[in-house]
């Protein structure tokens, strides 16, 4: 009995000891450090844009060298597209100013939103350009136009091949790590671009073996492709918008709510993206029995494992329900939030 005494004892100086190690550490979900995930990611993003402009301008600048000395059409409809798809980044780039404003009482959720408006003109900017793909592509298959120094016009159209696929791979990786859908969407709208410069080189090919109406009918296939790429970027930023999340962080946060000791079942699950991150409410049955403090502790439980066990949530409202209490008039239900 006394060694069993003494064990519980031991046991229970640890669990005090881990309690306090826990109350002195600092987490990741503390208020501060929510503000500079939240800027970080922002500062990432604001880097991608930069560096994506600089890389798109850099193309541009040497494939409208080529269409000086060429006189190519195509080219020069791939240079004005490359352009526009620089261009983009002005959109983006203040709408990730805007989220980094502190959230107020009457834009209690911040400004994250601004990325989705953001990514709306994203979206209708690839769809000008799939019509002006289409439009010259039509223009030049009814009056074909000769095309001089065949050799510079395939090199640049190398050039604006790599130079956007390039920038595609970089805005969509940075984009899925921070968690910006109008980021991914500008990804997806410079691959359009880079395959606009694959018509260009395909078409310049078949010009040098005889076929003027090579560049025209390629440039209508990649204006199909485009469309293909726009109604992906659509998908994705219209369920941003309808506040669409992946089901397996649905499933993660389940998993996590249930593996919560006290947590017998979970009600109503709710998660959307807010900007940068996610936030979740949630229902979760308890005990009759317990008091008020103790299902305050399952809650702050609860709390502390989704924002570990979700990818980039930042914060959740933990609603604790009375097993026995479900549909009654003394229904007396708990929340906590972070």
């Amino acid at each position: 009995m006394t060694g069993d005494h003494g064990h519980a004892h031991g046991h229970g100086r640890r669990r005090l000891s881990q309690r306090v190690r826990h109350l002195l550490t600092p987490h990741s979900h503390d208020s501060a450090d929510k503000v500079d995930s939240a800027m970080e990611a922002s500062r990432d993003g604001m880097r991608a844009l930069w560096l994506s402009l600089l890389g798109l301008g850099i193309t541009a600048v040497i494939q409208a060298g080529v269409v000086v000395i060429s006189g190519s059409v195509a080219l020069l409809g791939d240079t004005l597209h490359n352009v526009a798809d620089a261009l983009t980044a002005i959109p983006l780039g203040l709408a990730f100013l805007v989220g980094r404003r502190a959230a107020n009482r009457r834009y209690t959720y911040g400004y994250g939103r601004a990325e989705d408006l953001a990514g709306i003109a994203i979206v209708l900017v690839i769809a000008g350009s799939s019509a002006l793909a289409g439009y010259e592509a039509v223009n030049r298959l009814l009056h074909p136009q000769p095309v001089h120094n065949l050799l510079a016009v395939a090199a640049a159209a190398l050039v604006g091949f790599a130079g956007n696929e390039l920038v595609a791979r970089y805005r969509i990786r940075v984009g899925r790590r921070i968690g910006s859908a109008a980021l991914v969407a500008d990804g997806l709208h410079a691959r359009t671009d880079g395959f606009t410069s694959l018509a260009v080189l395909l078409g310049a090919g078949g010009v040098a073996i005889g076929w003027p109406w090579a560049d025209p009918a390629v440039g209508l296939l990649i204006t199909v492709a485009i469309l293909f790429v726009l109604r992906d970027a659509a998908r994705e930023v219209y369920r941003r918008l309808m506040d669409a999340v992946d089901p397996r962080l649905v499933e993660q946060a389940e998993h996590a709510l249930l593996d919560t000791p006290g947590v017998q079942t979970v009600g109503a699950l709710r998660l959307r993206w807010i900007g940068h991150h996610l936030h979740a409410e949630t229902d979760v049955v308890v005990d009759a029995a317990l008091s008020l403090v103790e299902a305050h502790s399952i809650a702050v439980d609860a709390e502390h494992r989704l924002l570990h066990a979700v990818p980039r949530l930042a914060g959740a409202t933990v609603h604790t329900d009375p097993a026995t209490a479900a549909g009654a008039d003394h229904h007396a239900p708990l929340s906590h939030h972070r």
